[in-house]
């Protein structure tokens, strides 16, 4: 990873933050993406003259080509990019209006789309570099209904990284990769849209800097899908092979309880 110029969305807290910090350990140099200004050139004054910060809105397009051409400015190329970026929300199908919706497709699918487009046309014209999308377990299974419409703008992820893989089979050195997370120990869930529970208080919430350290992995060894947990990948061979999913659907977690 030594050298490499990797640009990081959504970097001022969680999984970003903490990616930042083992990409620079490592030797890399970084452009930290958020809309968050001041944690932002915080966070790339504690790292040091290997980090930029670009306050960016990912869910725009315009803001995705800036991001990518002050990178390849500041350092004369880039090398990968981390659609990291992305927000929960805690509510059933049957209450989701059309700005929860917007909300979740803009933030979560569009930032990502947007990202993988600003950057491609830098990536096919040097015939290398490495687009990771930040998604998952709920775009494989969705686990809870309260996360229905974060569940459907992460598989429409997935779909997206695997439409992506296939565009650039003539790019051998060009990759894509998808990495799927479960719950991690963030404020993910106290940020969700509507509110919820703080992700770190969850029963075996995955720590934050396990799931960094698969990701800076997946940098060094680009690999088309990353569970950041083995188990994850078993459970999901076991529901997509299932004679009914409904049986296993009918294990997972429901709606929170009437009040």
């Amino acid at each position: 990873m030594k050298d490499k110029v990797i640009v990081i969305t959504g970097a001022s807290q969680g999984i970003g933050e903490k990616l930042a910090e083992v990409c620079i350990a490592r030797g890399a140099r970084v452009v930290l993406a958020a809309r968050t200004a001041d944690p932002l050139s915080a966070l790339a004054a504690r790292l040091g003259d290997h980090a930029l910060a670009v306050p960016t809105d990912v869910s725009k397009r315009d803001d995705n080509e800036r991001l990518a051409a002050r990178a390849i400015s500041a350092f004369g190329r880039l090398d990968t990019w981390v659609a990291n970026a992305g927000r929960g929300i805690s509510r059933l199908p049957s209450q989701l209006t059309d700005a929860d919706v917007d909300d979740m497709i803009a933030t979560n699918f569009k930032s990502v789309l947007y990202g993988i487009q600003a950057v491609l046309p830098h990536f096919k014209e040097t015939k290398r570099g490495h687009v990771i999308a930040v998604s998952s377990m709920l775009g494989k299974i969705p686990f809870t209904p309260i996360r229905s419409a974060y569940s459907a703008s992460k598989a429409a992820v997935n779909s997206l990284m695997a439409s992506v893989r296939i565009e650039l089979r003539d790019f051998p050195d060009i990759h894509a990769s998808t990495v799927l997370p479960g719950i991690v120990a963030t404020d993910f869930g106290k940020n969700a849209l509507h509110g919820g529970m703080d992700s770190r208080a969850a029963p075996g919430a995955q720590p934050v800097d396990e799931v960094a350290t698969v990701i800076a992995d997946c940098i060094e060894t680009p690999r088309a899908e990353v569970y950041t947990r083995p188990q994850m990948k078993e459970f999901a061979a076991k529901y997509y092979s299932a004679d009914d999913v409904a049986t296993i659907e009918a294990g997972l977690g429901g709606p929170p309880p009437s009040r």
